[in-house]
């Protein structure tokens, strides 16, 4: 399902913007969710617990201007779609330091928005939400995986360490690590740099040489064999050049 966040100050403005969001995904079927938000601080916490793929910003707002909660979210997510709306013209060159698909002037208009939404959608890569399912102890739990964190192999378990804090581990493991994490791999969106952890490559905050360290401080280690190509996947990743399905 596509995650919307809209974020605006203005009630008025920001019941405006959500009515046309609202209208354009009716209109193309598009199964999604719509979340509000008046004040830039609550959307930050909300990015926290859990993932949006388009993002819809005013630029004027209090404590917190859109180009700084653009930043923030562009640390978080790479390939987070943004569109700036506003009033006001002149923040536009700076506003393409979070790389958004389109910056609108208010009062919008409606065609205009739904090209940007358009846009944003056929780059928006839902392939991402795949589910896993995984047996443990308890019986059987599904996951998209942009809700893993990392996975460590440990006495022929699997502990998925989870981006709410939470964890689950699998019953015994019949075959391979690397083969009950060949989803995980395929997805583009996660490494396996050391034989008994695979990372998230969206939740990594800094690379060592010794290892990935997480939002949340988490930590997974990079295996000195391995370090090149990690390196290397990992500086691909960022700059984009990774191939993600």
């Amino acid at each position: 399902m596509l995650h919307i966040a809209i974020c605006d100050d203005q009630q008025d403005q920001l019941a405006g913007i959500a009515a046309y969001v609202h209208e354009y995904l009716e209109l193309d079927a598009i199964d999604a969710k719509v979340s509000l938000f008046l004040h830039p601080d609550e959307l930050l916490t909300a990015c926290a617990r859990e993932r949006f793929h388009i993002y819809i910003l005013d630029i004027l707002m209090p404590m917190l201007n859109g180009i700084e909660v653009g930043k923030d979210i562009r640390h978080l997510d790479k390939e987070a779609q943004i569109i700036y709306v506003t009033a006001e013209p002149s923040f536009a060159l700076n506003a393409f330091c979070a790389h958004p698909i389109n910056y609108l002037l208010k009062p919008i208009v409606k065609q205009q928005l739904f090209d940007s939404l358009a846009l944003a959608v056929s780059l928006t890569d839902l392939l991402e939400e795949v589910m896993l399912a995984i047996k443990t102890k308890e019986g059987v739990h599904t996951l998209r995986i942009c809700e893993i964190a990392c996975c460590e192999y440990s006495h022929r378990r699997v502990i998925y360490r989870l981006i709410n804090g939470g964890q689950l581990e699998t019953s015994t493991l019949v075959g391979r690590f690397s083969e009950h994490i060949a989803p995980l791999l395929h997805s583009g969106y996660f490494l396996q740099p050391h034989i008994s952890f695979a990372v998230n490559l969206r939740r990594v905050e800094r690379f060592c040489k010794e290892h990935f360290m997480l939002r949340g401080g988490l930590t997974v280690p990079i295996s000195k064999k391995l370090y090149s190509e990690v390196r290397d996947d990992y500086l691909n990743y960022v700059l984009g050049k990774k191939e993600l399905l």
